[in-house]
């Protein structure tokens, strides 16, 4: 592994008309489970569907349907939990969660407050090269989702789409641990990468497939060391839940606005209500939306239609021995087998689809060189594109024959570059292309020093002056290079430069 320094988050310190204030931030993230079917029914979980068609009798709260669970989205619950080096409890139960909305058929949701499927676990968020927080993990339960009511379609009439009710949801919450905007927006990017390497949940905030609640509240220095020392929430000041935030920028935004909220009312001698707030993007603000329940507002009471779940410890060791290398083990090993820089590692390991990209490109060649010209040559012109690399014009297999091909001195870096042009644009074989157009490298010295003679002999002038400043070597050089096309070996052609030049 990486030598990592977990070092105690620093705080962000917010400077008020009276004193300094330091952000205390948990996260509620809810992560859509990778199911087909929904938690409880056999209901398409489809995203872009026609309204109410992926709704089966149970989500539509009809009288006398019985929830079933579903075995799948257990397994992906525990495999996330495993992902997150959390305990895996043996035995959870579901409670019904009470509360009256349009898009809640029950007039309840399903959820687990008492008895989670995951306990205590860890997210390791990357910072700076080298320097990493340790975010706890207090618990992950299994839920199901609301419906969605739809509010601008009419001016005088709501509606109300029941597609996404009883689908699958894991609600990870964390420790108080973050302790500044910027810190927070790595952890549910960190959080993400792990969902998507272990397959558990897509991570497509845009969708609405990830989303964050967002727990606030300001301290004086030092009140966060007390509250460590006694474990006593007090010290840590009011908080007020920022709801289903999608967006790592206006999760970022949302923390500060609404700490300057709450340092503001305190300066000015009031006191912070416990509350739910929206955040507004356009007005850069935020606003109640509702007081702050407390667990027994919800009358929480255990389902009497679902039997505890019971899963036994082989059920677990399979899924523990199913696990994919996850990133912060495919970084490591990225520096120690293909020799790159930490920077470069983490660049490539982002992203799943990226890492299988590069391992296949650098298999059996140059490490650093197969990373170069993905990071910057493919990645680069993707991004100018604005595609994805699933639909890249260059394929790992096509891209890891140009890395071969520069590394062998078959063809110049110049000459790669061209070499990238082409198959991007009209595809074909590297290897066939390069034959066919004539792109090899010249690697004749006697060849090269005809040229590098030629160019000597017609311009004397230009001798002289490279013998009283060698820095002038390189035009000599250029001349070479251009007189063949750009196929001469560089390197060849500097070393006959230099000799001739004495």
């Amino acid at each position: 592994m990486l030598d990592l320094a977990y070092d105690l988050p620093a705080p962000k310190v917010i400077r008020g008309a009276l004193h300094d204030w330091e952000l205390v931030i948990g996260l509620e993230v809810h992560a859509q489970v990778s199911s087909k079917a929904k938690l409880f029914s056999g209901a398409s979980t489809r995203f872009g569907a026609e309204p109410n068609s992926n709704v089966a009798f149970v989500d539509a709260g009809m009288p006398g349907m019985l929830p079933v669970i579903n075995e799948g989205c257990v397994a992906l619950a525990v495999k996330t939990g495993l992902g997150l080096k959390a305990q895996i409890n043996l035995r959870s139960a579901f409670d019904r969660k009470n509360y009256f909305y349009p898009d809640l058929p029950q007039g309840y949701q399903i959820s687990q407050l008492y008895h989670p499927i995951v306990g205590e676990g860890e997210v390791i968020v990357d910072m700076a090269p080298g320097v990493a927080r340790r975010v706890r993990i207090e618990r992950i339960h299994l839920e199901q989702d609301a419906g969605k009511s739809i509010h601008d379609m009419d001016p005088h009439m709501s509606f109300v789409d029941l597609n996404r009710t009883g689908v699958a949801l894991m609600e990870i919450v964390s420790r108080p641990d973050i302790r500044g905007p910027e810190e927070a927006a790595a952890y549910v990017g960190k959080l993400r990468q792990i969902l998507r390497y272990l397959g558990t949940c897509d991570g497509n905030m845009q969708n609405g497939n990830m989303r964050a609640d967002v727990n606030v509240s300001v301290c004086r220095p030092g009140d966060y060391e007390k509250y460590q020392e006694s474990q006593d929430f007090r010290h840590l000041g009011t908080r007020c839940e920022i709801k289903n935030m999608n967006s790592m920028r206006f999760i970022q935004q949302a923390i500060d606005v609404e700490a300057r909220r709450q340092i503001a009312i305190l300066e000015d001698g009031g006191s912070v209500v416990q509350e739910t707030r929206l955040y507004d993007p356009d007005k850069g603000e935020t606003r109640s939306m509702r007081s702050k329940e407390e667990a027994h507002d919800y009358r929480y009471f255990p389902d009497p239609d679902l039997l505890p779940l019971e899963i036994e410890q082989g059920f677990v060791d399979e899924i523990a021995a199913s696990l994919p290398e996850l990133p912060d083990e495919k970084k490591a090993r990225f520096v120690t087998e293909f020799g790159l820089t930490e920077y470069d590692a983490s660049v490539l390991t982002a992203d799943v689809t990226n890492a299988a990209y590069f391992e296949e490109v650098a298999r059996g060649r140059d490490g650093k060189l197969a990373a170069n010209w993905v990071i910057n040559e493919l990645f680069g012109r993707l991004k100018k594109d604005d595609r994805a690399i699933t639909d890249s014009p260059v394929s790992a297999g096509q891209l890891g024959k140009i890395v071969g091909l520069i590394s062998s001195d078959a063809i110049s870096g110049k000459i790669g570059k061209d070499l990238f042009e082409i198959v991007y644009t009209e595809g074909g074989d590297p290897e066939e292309i390069v034959e066919a157009r004539g792109m090899k490298q010249v690697t004749d010295t006697s060849a090269i020093e005809a040229a590098v003679d030629e160019i000597i002999a017609a311009n004397p002038a230009q001798v002289e002056k490279a013998k009283q400043n060698p820095k002038l070597a390189g035009w000599f050089v250029g001349q070479v290079m251009k007189a063949t096309g750009g196929k001469a070996n560089p390197k060849a052609v500097n070393e006959i430069v230099a000799a001739k030049l004495g």
